[in-house]
Parts: C-alpha cells; sequence; structure tokens
C-alpha cells in the first residue's frame, strides 16, 4: 500500500502543471450585488517544478463568455507583475444590475502558461456610478452633415505620426544601393512627399532576438560601457530620417539587455547604459534624440530607477532637453495615472504616456470598432500627452480589414476617442526575410535589396492623409469639428487641425457610407481655395478638383470607404521613382566579407539571435564574428520561448537542393552551419562542430546523427560543408564526409550558428 501512495505521488508531482484558479470579486466567489463602481480582483496562482512563482498575468472582462477573446469592458494586456491581487478594475464604467464575465491568464517566472476557468460578477446598485464617454456626433439636416471651423475652438496639440523601426523590422533596407535606398528613404520620411513619417522611434538594440531577429547592442559588455560604439542600422536609420525632414522627432526604447546587465535591469548601470546610448548619437552621427523610452518594451517600467537614476543622470550628462515618455507598456488602461496622480516626483519625470496597442488586437476590418485600450478621464484630464506609442502592426498592402483605411480611421479615432496626439505604428517598413516572424508587416515593404525591388503600399498614402495636411507641434486639434457621423460607429469620422502660426487648416475624412458635408469657415480661417485628394480601394492619394467657398460655405459629397483629405495649405504630392524589378536571391553566392569595413554588418544576413559583425583576421582579411559573450537578458523571457543560442540567415527561403558551406575558427563551444531553415527560432537542418571534435546533425530538435572527429585540432580553422539533394543530406569537415542521411525534402536559408563566444567565418558559399 505504501508503495502504491509512493506511485501515486510521484505520478502526480511528475504531472503537476501551473494553475490558475479560486478568482475573486473583492473577496468572493462568483459575487452578486457589488455596489463598487470600481472592484478589486484576486486568484490563487500554483506554480510547477520549472516556474514556482508567477511571472506576469493578463485578466480579461467582457459582457459575455464568448467576447472573453476580444474583451469589450476590460483589458489589461499582458503584464510582468507577481502579485497575484488585489486589483482594481479600471474598465468602462460598470452598470448596476449588469453581469460581467472575467477570466485570467497567467504565465510563470521561466515560461509555461495557465488560463482560468470563466469566473463572473453581477452588480448590485452602485455607489457614485460614473458616466460613460460618449463619443461627439456631427449635426445633421435632411441628411447633410453640419461642421463649423472656428479659430476660437480648443484642441490638443496634434505632435505627429510616426513608426517604430524595432524588432529588427528594418534589417534588409540597409543592404540597398543608391538610388533605391534613398528613394525609399524619400517614401519614408521626406515631407510632402510620401508617408511622411514625422517621428521616429528605434530599438536600442541588447543582441537578443525582439520579434523578427535581432540587433546589436552599443555596449555589450561593461568595459565597451566605457566607450561605447555605434552598432547595427538604427543609428544610420535616425540619421537618414533627420537629413530627409530636419524637424523629425527622434526616440529610442530597448527591448533586450547585455547579459552584465541581468538580472535586474533598473539599476545606477543600467541607466548608465540608457545614457550612453545617447553619446554614441552625438559622437559619432550628430543627433539631438528628442525622447528616451524609459523602460522595457512592454515590461512597464521602475518609478524609483527614473527618479532617481535616469533623469539626474541625463542631466548631469548634457541632456535636460531629452524627455522622458513612459510606460511604453502594453497593459490596458492606462495605469500609469493612478500612480502619477498620487506622486508629483514621478509626475514631473513622465514627459508623455504612452501605450502600445489602444487599438486592440483583433486586425480584422472591425477593430476601430472595438475596445483596445481606451484613454482613461484620468489620463485625459493629467494634461499630459497621450501617444500611442507602438501600433496597427499589420500588412500595408491590404486596403480593407485591417489594412490602410483601417489605419486612417484609428489615427482619426485616437483623438476623438482619446485625445491621443501622437501615434506610431509598427513597422514603417518590413525589411525582413520571407518566412521570418512578421514577415508581412509594415507600411511599405523592402526585402530585396540585391535587386533594389521595394513596394509602396497603400498605408503610404492613408498615412499621408494626415502627415502631408499637417505639422508635427505646429498645428492643433479644433475639438469641435472633430466627431463621428455616426454614434455607432468609428468608421466615419472627421479631424480638423488648424495651423498655430496662421489661418490654414486642414480636414482629414473617413468615410464608410457615403456623406454629404457642409463646411462654414468663421473669421480668422483662410477661406482662400480648398484642395482636395482622395484615396480609394483602386487609386490612393488622387488630387481632385478644388472647391471655392462661397460667403465662407461649401459643401462636399464624399464616397463610401475612402479617406479624404480638406486643405488649404499646397504642396502635397504622391512621390514616385522607377523601381526595379523584383529578382531571387543570387544564386550561386558567395561571401569574403570584404566588401564592408571592420565593426559594420555582414551583407544581407539576418540575425535571429546574437549579433554577427566584421572583424580583421590576423592576416589582414576580413571575417565573421559573433560578439555577444553570453546571454542577454531576452525580452519577452516570461511569456515565450527564446532562440536557443546566436544565429544568422542568409538566402533564400525557397532553396532545396545546394551545397553550402564556410570556414569557422572555434574560439570556444561550437559553430553550426544550417541548411532549409524555415525562418526564426532554428527550424531546420543544422550541423554543428564543438571545438573539441565531438559533431550533431539535427533537424528542428530531432538528432539525426552524432559523432566525434578523432584527433581534430580545435585551434585552427576548418571548413563545414552540408549538401541538399531531395530526402539526401550529407555532412562533410574539411572535405571528409561526417555523416549522411536520408529525411524529408525541405526548403530554406543557409544559417550560420554559435554559442556565445566569440567563434569566425569565413568564405561562405552556396552553390548547385
Amino acid at each position: 500500500m505504501k508503495q502504491i501512495v509512493i506511485y501515486l505521488w510521484c505520478l502526480c508531482s511528475a504531472a503537476q502543471v501551473i494553475q490558475v484558479k479560486d478568482l475573486k470579486c473583492e473577496l468572493q466567489s462568483n459575487p452578486t450585488g457589488i455596489t463598487s463602481a470600481r472592484p478589486f480582483f484576486s486568484w490563487t496562482f500554483i506554480g510547477d517544478s520549472i516556474s514556482q512563482e508567477q511571472g506576469g498575468f493578463r485578466i480579461m472582462m467582457a459582457t459575455s463568455i464568448e467576447k472573453l477573446k476580444y474583451p469589450d469592458l476590460w483589458d489589461t494586456g499582458p503584464t510582468s507583475k507577481s502579485e497575484t491581487g488585489p486589483y482594481q478594475y479600471l474598465g468602462e464604467p460598470l452598470r448596476s444590475g449588469q453581469k460581467v464575465y472575467w477570466r485570467v491568464t497567467v504565465w510563470g517566472n521561466n515560461r509555461g502558461v495557465c488560463h482560468s476557468e470563466p469566473a463572473w460578477f453581477e452588480m448590485g446598485d452602485i455607489v457614485n456610478q460614473e458616466k460613460a464617454f460618449e463619443p461627439p456626433v456631427f449635426e445633421q439636416e435632411n441628411g447633410v452633415v453640419k461642421i463649423t471651423l472656428s479659430p476660437e475652438d480648443e484642441g490638443r496639440t496634434f505632435e505627429g505620426i510616426g513608426g517604430v523601426s524595432a524588432g529588427a523590422s528594418t534589417d534588409l533596407l540597409y543592404d540597398y544601393k543608391d538610388p533605391y535606398r534613398d528613394h525609399i528613404l524619400d517614401m519614408l520620411f521626406k515631407p510632402k512627399f510620401g508617408a511622411g513619417f514625422q517621428h521616429l522611434k528605434v530599438e536600442m538594440g541588447g543582441g537578443e532576438n525582439s520579434t523578427c531577429g535581432s540587433e546589436p547592442s552599443h555596449a555589450i559588455t561593461r568595459e565597451e560601457l566605457k566607450n561605447p560604439i555605434s552598432r547595427g542600422y538604427e543609428f544610420w536609420l535616425m540619421r537618414a530620417a533627420k537629413d530627409k525632414n530636419p524637424n523629425m522627432i527622434l526616440e529610442y526604447l530597448p527591448w533586450s539587455f547585455p547579459g552584465y546587465l541581468k538580472s535586474n535591469i533598473y539599476t545606477k548601470e543600467s541607466a548608465e547604459y540608457f545614457v550612453t546610448f545617447l553619446d554614441v548619437a552625438k559622437r559619432d552621427w550628430d543627433l539631438d534624440i528628442d525622447w528616451v523610452a524609459a523602460a522595457e518594451n512592454e515590461n512597464y517600467t521602475d518609478r524609483d530607477w527614473l527618479v532617481n537614476e535616469v533623469r539626474p543622470l541625463l542631466d548631469a550628462r548634457g541632456y535636460k532637453n531629452v524627455k522622458i515618455q513612459g510606460p511604453d507598456d502594453n497593459s490596458g488602461d492606462w495605469q500609469i495615472f493612478e500612480e502619477l496622480e498620487k506622486d508629483p516626483e514621478f509626475d514631473k519625470v513622465i514627459e508623455a504616456a504612452g501605450y502600445h496597442y489602444v487599438t486592440g488586437r483583433e486586425f480584422t476590418e472591425d477593430m476601430v470598432d472595438g475596445r483596445g485600450r481606451p484613454t482613461t478621464a484620468k489620463a485625459k484630464a493629467s494634461g499630459t500627452p497621450l501617444w500611442a506609442s507602438e501600433d496597427w502592426s499589420w500588412t500595408g498592402k491590404d486596403w480593407g480589414g485591417a489594412g490602410a483605411l483601417n489605419l486612417a480611421r484609428i489615427y482619426n479615432k485616437f483623438y476623438i476617442r482619446d485625445k491621443i496626439t501622437k501615434t506610431l505604428i509598427w513597422a514603417p517598413i518590413g525589411s525582413i526575410y520571407k518566412s521570418v516572424t512578421w514577415d508581412k508587416a509594415g507600411a511599405m515593404k523592402a526585402n530585396n535589396p540585391w535587386s533594389g525591388y521595394y513596394e509602396v503600399w497603400p498605408t503610404i498614402w492613408a498615412t499621408a492623409h494626415t502627415t502631408q495636411f499637417a505639422e508635427a507641434n505646429d498645428w492643433q486639434y479644433l475639438d469641435e469639428a472633430c466627431g463621428l457621423f455616426d454614434a455607432s460607429t468609428y468608421k466615419g469620422s472627421c479631424v480638423t487641425m488648424k495651423n498655430k502660426n496662421g489661418s490654414d487648416w486642414s480636414m482629414i475624412i473617413c468615410t464608410e457610407e457615403p456623406e454629404t458635408i457642409e463646411v462654414a469657415i468663421e473669421e480668422g480661417l483662410s477661406k482662400t481655395l480648398v484642395n482636395i485628394w482622395k484615396s480609394s480601394e483602386e487609386e490612393q492619394f488622387v488630387q481632385l478638383e478644388s472647391i471655392e467657398p462661397k460667403n465662407g460655405l461649401f459643401t462636399i459629397k464624399l464616397d463610401p470607404k475612402c479617406i479624404y483629405s480638406l486643405t488649404t495649405t499646397t504642396g502635397q504630392q504622391k512621390g514616385e521613382y522607377s523601381i526595379p524589378e523584383e529578382t531571387p536571391f543570387p544564386f550561386p553566392y558567395k561571401e569574403d566579407y570584404e566588401d564592408r569595413k571592420v565593426g559594420d554588418l555582414p551583407k544581407y544576413h539576418s540575425d535571429q539571435t546574437g549579433s554577427f559583425e566584421i572583424v580583421q583576421k590576423e592576416d589582414g582579411t576580413n571575417c565573421l564574428k559573433q560578439i555577444n559573450p553570453e546571454q542577454g537578458y531576452d525580452w519577452m523571457r516570461v511569456y515565450r520561448r527564446s532562440n536557443i543560442k546566436p544565429n544568422t540567415l542568409i538566402g533564400d527561403v525557397t532553396w532545396t537542393n545546394f551545397t553550402c558551406s564556410v570556414d569557422v575558427f572555434i574560439e570556444g563551444g561550437n559553430v553550426e552551419l544550417g541548411g532549409r531553415v524555415q525562418g526564426s527560432y532554428l527550424k531546420g537542418y543544422r550541423f554543428m562542430l564543438e571545438k573539441n571534435g565531438n559533431w550533431t546533425l539535427v533537424f528542428d530538435k530531432q538528432t539525426l546523427a552524432k559523432g566525434s572527429i578523432e584527433n581534430f585540432d580545435g585551434n585552427v580553422w576548418h571548413q563545414l560543408k552540408l549538401t541538399f539533394k531531395d530526402k539526401a543530406i550529407e555532412a562533410f569537415v574539411d572535405g571528409h564526409t561526417i555523416t549522411k542521411v536520408s529525411h524529408n525534402k525541405k526548403s530554406g536559408y543557409v544559417m550560420l550558428g554559435s554559442s556565445y563566444d566569440g567563434n569566425l567565418f569565413d568564405n561562405l558559399e552556396v552553390k548547385p
């Protein structure tokens, strides 16, 4: 009997998994008669052997169980908090008698996820019931929408529309050659030409995967922190954007951190790490960056660190003009204002509040009407600038669905509903290999640098409908001329802005149904010729015949599902260049790393984890080196698995039958040559060689063969080679066959991999 009990105990222990249960509202299970307008919630977390503590949570609340997928009442978004409550409700105002369904998702501190069963609570007679926000709706008379433009109208300052270059999303743009690279930059940043992005936020790289790959750090060791180094392409991109538009607003934000900053990233040393990024920008690129998002992307921030370390160090080092934006989180409902309200020192440090995915993550044509993460009355009343500091994340190729028209509607909605004055989209451009994570995201595409081919998508012009008609910080919204055509949807809307230093004005209009609009212009605003630009699914950014107001009045008929810009300004244009034809990646291909300088990125490589950089060998020639000395502090480490080691991709995802080879010097650990690799997370065939001569051939996580090379000299260069012919795969070292296997016929990229050591690669070749 004792043996049976022990056996069952072992079986239960082996089967233990993360659990979340005992969901409580006001310390009660599924209660009725809740009278608090903003009740508190808690639960019980039970860990497993891998994750004994809670690493994060997400609360979702909806009016039905079915709507919990896209919550219509409250969604905290993923947080990185270990406490299991109590957490106060910060969602839409609850109603007396309302029944609310809710659930909690938890993550372990070493990954692992669990979703609770739905719970519920029912409201009684609410004490101090709050009034729900009602969007402004334009007056109509006989089917004609009436809008009045008044110079006395109050409204917030328009702070711009921009893009977030991060997660390695701009990787291949760096490899384009002029004139095509210059043309692409014009489409992104040149005022009154293309998208005209007015704000650029970049990733402060940390060397670990941050979505579509990894970006290198300016200080990968403590020694480098004393003399930081310009690495990667983000400094170059900021300089290029600033050259196109001298008024470009610049900002930076980290995703991951180098290993020496583990495990607490909110220290005096990490503040130094943040500030030295500004040093590199100024010293090497003559850049004055405007904003630092002093946090870790989507993992909130630390109040004491910002107040006591970051702000004082910025001031002491000559960066008093650099402002702090925070928390750059994707948690819901602007929770930072609960803290700022009670903390004047913290409130003084945070000069703009930005949250991610205010519009939600539904990604359909109805997402503009989804709840998302609206600003609160407290946030709007604070006077602090409110930003959607990363949003949208879709393919700019689409017009309908979540595409271009939807994004224009979101730009309008953010001011009408949320008083958000700046929106940043991820990504301004998709410059990553096909099949890599999020390879279709971006306002436009440029992932064919060997040919110069790129694609200008409708989203470029949906953005131009705002950016080409109002300048950041010089224009302001006219609140009485911002609203909806129908109270039930944000699909039809209008926002109006005026030049703060003149009489010019612009209206940006999105339609769902046909509309007739009558505009009355009061004295003090320009009553000159009104220029009209239109985008539809069939054709984007077309200038129509202008209208001459009569006695300050004009009427215009608008087609459904279109974007219009009406303006008294001039100079807008639909920029265009001749684009070369798209061609496949060159095959056969050779790379000896001699065409770029030491310290530069290698051409056409796409680092997925770690950092690969051109260095000089003892003989004076160049080669490629993996430079990260240890695994870093991985972004989203709680919620997702990371790549297991540094690796970089090159080539064509359709390559099937080919031979690839590379020379390697194993400084320590091991190196890899891979083929038929599909994208992120090392999915493909990989031949690994250790410094002691042990080798392994794997496919994904499956070991196909392994062994050891006798009398292997790990202190000299060696050549690795893989051949793929249908199902036949053969691995070589120094020209000698090591193993042959028969396996599935796949296709994919060539990959170079390394342990976290300074291993070297040279003379990469891919041939039939």
